[in-house]
């Protein structure tokens, strides 16, 4: 996964939670193809502030690849439709996602429970890539028993399964993974957590809050 900035400071602090960053000038055609647009890159998530900034990216990229996978956010829902007339796949709107988390939260009460310990009162949430190295504990273990938010306080995204390649499968896949050194595990929640949980990984034990 490749985070594209124009911001200095943004991308340093992206490179914190490792992730790779690269600053360019998304208006930039030639910049857009150095990074693999048009060859090798397969998938853009175009999660600028702005719509207008949004469209004019999505543009640019579907103009250099026509079989690109492009995913835009959109501020305003009336933007939606000059995002899919750009040439996006497929549109997030935060505003119905939020409808339905809390129509799930009213009807899942378990949901509710995990999303109060975790997100919800937190002002400090990051998301982290944790790599299993050999050795580890998790190694053999199912992705379904982590629990993080059990032990950790933590909410898992998704993983990197490197016996089915360098995609990121979303945790709320239904397909439960056997993990395995050099799986990538991306996290969300406080920093302190993070931390614990990438020393238990790294460290072969494993540390209950």
């Amino acid at each position: 996964m490749l985070f594209i900035s124009e911001d200095e400071a943004e991308a340093e602090l992206i490179a914190e939670k490792g992730f790779q960053t690269m600053i360019i000038d998304f208006r930039n055609d030639e910049e857009l193809k150095a990074i693999g647009i048009g060859s090798s890159m397969d998938i853009i998530f175009c999660f600028y502030p702005t719509d207008s900034d949004n469209v004019f990216l999505t543009i640019s990229a579907r103009a250099i690849d026509k079989k690109l996978n492009i995913i835009a956010i959109v501020d305003d829902p009336e933007s939606a439709e000059k995002l899919l007339a750009a040439g996006a796949n497929k549109i997030i709107d935060p505003y119905e996602i939020c409808a339905r988390r809390t129509h799930n939260m009213l009807t899942k009460p378990d949901v509710t429970n995990v999303l109060d310990n975790t997100v919800f009162g937190q002002h400090d949430l990051n998301i982290a890539q944790i790599e299993i190295p050999k050795g580890s504990y998790l190694e053999d273990s199912k992705s379904s028993d982590l629990k993080l938010a059990e032990k950790y306080n933590l909410i898992l995204i998704g993983i990197v399964d490197r016996e089915l390649g360098d995609a990121l499968h979303f945790a709320i896949s239904e397909k439960k993974h056997t993990l395995n050194a050099g799986d990538v595990l991306v996290v969300l929640g406080p920093a302190n957590e993070i931390k614990h949980f990438k020393e238990a990984v790294n460290g072969g034990y494993i540390c209950w809050n």
